[in-house]
């Protein structure tokens, strides 16, 4: 049974990577699109006129991009309850990031996000 469990929360993690990881790139390329169209107007010699509409689209675009990335945060954190719900916390599956950064010694978890210097 625990191994049933295991894979399955392999084969959902590995999915919930790809979509982060996804999302991350379409906010890195969103950007890269974004920064390169008022300076390829400026170096055309182009009026400030041109092209508004599409960067004002770009921007809009990446707002929703940063909208999806907290939603696929948030889907994240709610996975981890659900771990921790099927037995699996001592589980930890590599997101291909490496391993998640390590909070310094003396440091003291709070209710909410916030933490505390011992």
């Amino acid at each position: 049974m625990l191994k049933q469990r295991r894979a399955a929360a392999e084969t959902v993690a590995e999915a919930l990577f790809a979509a982060e990881k996804a999302i991350d790139a379409a906010i890195a390329t969103t950007a890269t699109l974004a920064a390169l169209m008022p300076s390829s107007r400026q170096a055309a010699n182009l009026s400030a006129l041109i092209g508004q509409d599409a960067i004002m689209s770009a921007i809009t675009t990446m707002q929703a991009l940063g909208v999806a990335r907290e939603g696929i945060v948030t889907t994240h954190k709610h996975l981890t309850v659900a771990q921790h719900d099927i037995g699996l916390s001592a589980v930890s599956f590599d997101d291909g990031f490496g391993e998640a950064p390590v909070k310094p010694a003396g440091m003291i978890k709070t209710k909410g996000r916030l933490t505390i210097a011992a």
